[in-house]
């Protein structure tokens, strides 16, 4: 098991510790596409961060992070599933520059427009249930920061991650205060018990650096912070790439451009290509196969609208 997600919790039940470890599932997201070096690094983040948010949830659906932006990068996502199972892309606009020294604010909020979206989209909705969506300004200077600062703001939580990407691993630690759960004392001692947990799990951690992370396996990390820590470990639990996207799915997305938008790239083309942002998979569509999707009744909307084709 090459790619795993280990939890960890604090003797007294109020600090969770995550660390996620991202080798091949990593590399499946770079392997269509040579990002530069700085985008690399912000999409590399994103991925283990949605990993360690995806953790924490008891979703049998996908968690979405989306950064929009109004600079060279248009767009990162990730969309990692509940079953730890996720896939990653990046948009970027061909009229800009792409600068060596660029940072998430400079790279992805130029002119201060800049969004970061979060999805919860379940599988299975309840009649009229859509997915929940939060959306805030993109504020802080790294991808961690901008997460903690969404946490806190939307989700009430306190939560600090530390982040770091290279090109051969994605990876990241996550410390979550969770609420106070009964025990005995007074709520005095209690609060103090709590916050003195926290502050401490906070300096431990604080003292991580991005070299470390990259160059440090995930079990000597955890001994080197918390060794003095009684910790309760659970079982690993893994993390794969995976891209569910197919030519059904690229064919129910020709349909809901409409057969007028299919015939015109037709009759320029001669065929419609069509690359998945994710995977990089083509798929092709020639004029016979262009006419069966509009005969009949047109199949319903593939259930997994996550992904954005691309069209050549």
């Amino acid at each position: 098991m090459t790619d795993t997600l280990k939890k960890y919790l604090f003797e007294d039940r109020q600090v969770k510790v995550q660390i996620a470890e991202l080798r091949d599932t990593w590399r499946h997201a770079q392997s269509h596409v040579q990002y530069p070096p700085t985008v690399r690094k912000l999409l590399g983040e994103l991925v283990a961060a949605a990993t360690l948010l995806a953790g924490n949830l008891k979703l049998d659906g996908s968690l979405v992070l989306q950064m929009h932006g109004d600079g060279p990068i248009s767009l990162l996502v990730v969309e990692c599933r509940g079953d730890l199972s996720l896939r990653a892309t990046v948009k970027l606009r061909e009229d800009h520059e792409l600068p060596e020294d660029g940072t998430l604010q400079s790279l992805l909020n130029t002119h201060g427009k800049g969004r970061f979206i979060v999805v919860l989209d379940p599988r299975d909705k309840l009649p009229g249930q859509t997915a929940y969506q939060g959306v805030v300004p993109l504020e802080g200077e790294t991808v961690a920061e901008v997460l903690e600062h969404y946490m806190l703001a939307s989700e009430q939580l306190d939560t600090r991650l530390w982040l770091a990407a290279d090109d051969a691993k994605a990876t990241g630690v996550l410390l979550q205060r969770l609420p106070g759960e009964g025990g005995h004392g007074t709520d005095t001692q209690l609060a103090s018990n709590d916050l003195d947990a926290w502050d401490r799990a906070c300096h431990l951690a604080g003292t991580l650096k991005a070299e470390e992370l990259l160059s440090t396996d995930s079990d000597t990390i955890i001994r080197r912070l918390f060794w003095e820590e009684s910790l309760l470990a659970f079982e690993p639990l893994p993390v794969r790439w995976h891209c569910p996207c197919s030519k059904q799915k690229v064919a129910d997305m020709l349909r809901m451009l409409g057969a007028k938008e299919v015939e015109s790239i037709l009759e320029e083309r001669g065929k419609v290509d069509v690359t998945c942002d994710f995977c990089g998979k083509p798929y092709s569509f020639d004029p016979v196969d262009c006419a069966e999707l509009f005969l009949g009744d047109p199949l319903k909307p593939a259930e997994d609208g996550s992904g954005t084709p691309t069209l050549h």
